[in-house]
């Protein structure tokens, strides 16, 4: 339960960061996803959703090794 928190406490504070850093850029990015069909926000969610698995899982298989 601890990972978890600490996962989601870095993941805010990656998103709170570039929000502060490039409020702009986030604006055009979320008016850009509102433009987005729901099959492809669902693909993109998907795909991040996989891309973060693989992450955790390499880090946690090759963590023991280093």
């Amino acid at each position: 339960m601890s990972l978890f928190l600490l996962a989601l406490g870095l993941g805010l504070a990656i998103e709170g960061t570039l929000y502060a850093l490039f409020p702009g850029g986030a604006k055009a990015m979320m008016r850009r996803a509102l433009d987005l069909s729901d099959q492809g926000f669902r693909l993109m969610g998907v795909a991040a959703l996989a891309l973060g698995v693989l992450i955790v899982a390499l880090v946690r298989g090759f963590g023991s090794v280093v």
